[in-house]
Formats: structure tokens, C-alpha cells, sequence
């Protein structure tokens, strides 16, 4: 299986504090891909490197075979990445269908509307199209938010802890559409999440992080009590 995303020795500082050690990590295409580790270890450092937010001192981001280290921020999801950050980010003033519009600007192919999918996805996105993101509950939020990066029509979907604050009953749907997206619809996921019991269901593969390094990698199946308690247990 070829990669969608490959990481090869980043390095990344804050100021003087080196954050990410050498961090190699990859994304099988088609493959959902689950990131987890401690608070504090780099995860969402790591996203934000990918996504040009942030800038990476050394190494090699290549996304589906092409080098993007260089590629300013706006223009990393024109080239197929959809990032639906820690704590949702959307535009509270702006109504749903207005946040899902901003996912349009960056499609390659030109499309002006919404796509039917992303309503049969989350039909609660459909009934409220004119009320304002800042009304949503926090659960809507996250649908608004994953649908703004489905808008784009990506090659992978990156999401960075989306069932933090969120009630189970969504919790729940959030887990039934990423294995949707991602059994169904071949879409490649990476995944950074808390919540084991979460990343066993959706994930195929593991990456656990410590201290700004990848640390262990595997099969979600060789996920073992031992590496959870060294590397994850709090």
C-alpha cells in the first residue's frame, strides 16, 4: 500500500525548546491512522507542522508523493488536506451554510455548492443552515466542523481530538462516520485521539508519541496493555 503521508526526521522548536525530535511517521493511503500519547508530547505540534501553521526547522512532509515543507499554509488544503482542528475553530458569527461555503474556496475542481454528501453525513447541518455556528452545540459544532473539511473534497482528513467536550450520543456518530468515510469511501484519516477505546474501533494503525518522538507503531492489535500503560496510562 503506497502512502498518502510521509514524515521523515522533523524537527520543530519553540523558541529555544526543541518540541519534535527526528519524528518520523506514515499514513498508508486509505488507511485510518490513529496518533496518540500523553498531553504535552507534541501531537497537535505535529498537525500543525503538516499543515504549514507552524514551521518545521528540518525534514521531509511529502503528501501523496510530492514534497510540501515549502507549500504556505492556504494552499496545503487545495491539495487535499482537510484539517478539523483541536476545539472545532469555526467562524461563530457566521451561519452553517456560510462555514461550509469556506471549505468551497479551496476545492481544486471550482464547485459553488455544497455537496449532497455532507448533508447525508450530518442531516442536523441540513435543518440548520441559517442558524449561526456560534448557536451550535458543541456536538454540532464538531459535524459543522469535519463538514467544512469534507467540503474541500480531501485526499486525507486530519483530525486532531474531535470528540473532546462532546456528549456520547455524538461521540458515537463521529466514530460511525469517520469508519464511513474511511471503509466506504476509501479516505485516508489520521487521527489524533485520547480515547482508546475510540482509536481501537476506527483505527487500523497506532502511533504512540512521547516527549516530541514517535516511540511505538503498529497494528491497532498490537496496541498491548504494556505500551498503554507506559505511554499512555496518566
Amino acid at each position: 500500500m503506497s502512502s498518502m503521508l510521509r514524515i521523515e526526521g522533523l524537527n520543530q522548536f519553540y523558541g529555544e525548546s526543541h518540541i519534535l525530535w527526528d519524528l518520523d511517521l506514515e499514513v498508508a493511503e486509505g488507511s485510518c491512522t490513529c496518533l496518540m500519547g500523553r498531553n504535552g508530547v507534541g501531537k497537535t505540534t505535529l498537525l500543525k507542522c503538516i499543515m504549514g501553521l507552524l514551521p518545521a526547522r528540518s525534514g521531509r512532509i511529502i503528501f501523496d508523493g510530492k514534497d510540501i515543507a515549502g507549500i504556505a499554509a492556504e494552499q496545503r488544503a487545495r491539495i487535499g488536506i482537510g484539517y478539523v482542528p483541536q476545539g472545532r475553530e469555526i467562524f461563530s458569527h457566521l451561519t452553517v451554510e456560510e462555514n461550509l461555503r469556506i471549505g468551497l474556496l479551496a476545492r481544486s475542481d471550482g464547485l459553488k455548492e455544497i455537496p449532497e454528501r455532507i448533508f447525508r453525513l450530518f442531516p442536523v447541518l441540513k435543518d440548520m443552515l441559517q442558524r449561526r455556528g456560534g448557536d451550535l452545540s458543541g456536538g454540532q459544532q464538531q459535524q459543522l466542523a469535519i463538514g467544512r473539511a469534507l467540503a474541500i473534497d480531501p485526499k486525507l482528513l486530519i483530525l486532531d481530538e474531535p470528540n473532546e467536550g462532546i456528549q456520547p450520543n455524538i461521540v458515537q456518530q463521529i466514530g460511525d462516520i469517520i469508519l464511513q468515510l474511511n471503509r466506504e469511501e476509501n479516505l485516508t484519516v489520521l487521527l489524533v485521539e485520547q480515547k482508546l477505546g475510540f482509536a481501537r474501533r476506527t483505527g487500523q494503525r497506532f502511533y504512540l508519541m512521547e516527549k516530541g518522538r514517535t516511540v511505538a507503531k503498529g497494528g491497532m492489535d498490537e496496541l498491548n496493555e504494556e505500551l498503554i500503560h507506559r505511554h499512555l496510562a496518566v
